[in-house]
């Protein structure tokens, strides 16, 4: 059905039964609008907290993940993501932690695109390490995703392998490989890291150029601790951006996909370019973006810690009244913005959860 009608009970088929919970209660089609009148549209939903990288910036390589009995069941990320469908959401994306290490995620990923059939959700999407791609491209293609997100910041073995501690090179690169090959449209996301990476970004710009993937860059965060100095590592990007600029012809865009990126074209190779900027020129004002853990806690901001529980609720059998009731409250806690700073002097994360809980 259409946009304003109600969602009817769970498309189990691709999901074990067993588990799943009761149909998703009618809801209003209200558009979900924060108290700043942004418009809420997006949906970011981690998947599972578990990851097969141990990426310097991330986590610790002693990485303490959840009990499995408190991350949700795919049935219930699916009910919760066509809740949010019914009111209103246009864009789903799946992270982690790495979703696809997640079992049965294909299930979870055929189920949702229900919604792209049906015309109520525009884009179902990913981000994902790349390194179970070459397993899975085909899969998702099948399932109706027409592109995804890789993060990829290195293109040497060695670098690559000091970076996320447990990773492969070729094996990435085979995955992505395997993406292009299936149809799927990949964008890269590097995190820009000062002595570690600020040397390839040209490089970086010529692979994908090449390819025929765009580039996004990324401010390094202060979510979580980790076992780097984030200080020695932040490089802001309006000085990278200047740097390129002495190089490239960068012609400004106003193409969006739903994220916070600020995009360039350039000339050269005629790819996109994105900037990502939390620290040096924060996206609050349009943001459009909520996040969704594992345990089912919806975030409304990445760098604030107010979220509300969905789990409890959705177990205990909420209806339809308390639920739509529970996601207008819930936007009532999206702040203006957040408050990442990357100082010697503040040396503690913005918030103490790590990127893997909320979601990339």
């Amino acid at each position: 059905m259409g946009g304003d009608a109600h969602l009817s009970a769970m498309a189990t088929a691709a999901l074990p039964a067993a588990a799943a919970p009761a149909a998703v209660p009618r809801l209003a089609p209200r558009p979900l609008i924060d108290r700043f009148g942004r418009r809420i549209d997006y949906l970011r939903i981690s998947v599972t907290d578990r990851c097969d990288f141990r990426c310097t910036y991330c986590m610790p390589e002693a990485m303490t993940f959840l009990p499995r009995s408190e991350v949700l069941s795919l049935e219930e990320i699916d009910w919760l993501a066509s809740a949010f469908v019914a009111r209103g959401t246009r864009k789903l994306r799946l992270t982690g932690g790495e979703p696809l290490v997640r079992r049965g995620v294909i299930d979870l990923v055929r189920s949702l695109s229900r919604h792209l059939r049906s015309g109520d959700l525009d884009e179902l999407t990913m981000t994902t390490n790349g390194s179970q791609l070459a397993r899975f491209a085909n899969d998702l293609a099948d399932a109706g995703m027409r592109r995804i997100n890789v993060s990829l910041d290195t293109l040497d073995a060695a670098k690559f392998a000091r970076i996320t501690r447990w990773g492969r090179l070729p094996q990435v690169l085979d995955g992505i490989a395997a993406a292009a090959a299936a149809g799927l449209h990949v964008k890269i996301n590097m995190v820009a890291l000062k002595g570690v990476n600020d040397d390839e970004i040209d490089a970086m710009l010529r692979w994908t150029g090449a390819h025929g993937h765009d580039l996004v860059l990324i401010e390094t965060m202060p979510l979580g601790v980790v076992d780097d100095d984030r200080a020695d590592r932040y490089l802001p990007l309006a000085r990278v951006r200047r740097d390129l600029a002495a190089r490239w012809t960068l012609v400004d865009l106003h193409d969006t996909t739903g994220g916070p990126a600020r995009y360039v074209r350039i000339a050269e190779t005629g790819q996109r370019l994105g900037f990502i900027t939390p620290l040096t020129h924060n996206f609050c004002d349009s943001c459009n973006r909520v996040r969704l853990t594992a345990t089912g806690r919806l975030y409304l901001c990445l760098g604030q810690d107010d979220a509300v529980d969905f789990r409890d609720p959705l177990r205990a059998g909420i209806d339809a009244t308390g639920l739509d009731a529970l996601i207008d409250r819930a936007l009532l806690k999206k702040p203006r913005g957040h408050d990442f700073v990357i100082d010697r002097a503040r040396p503690a994360p913005a918030v103490a959860r790590h990127m893997s809980l909320t979601g990339g």
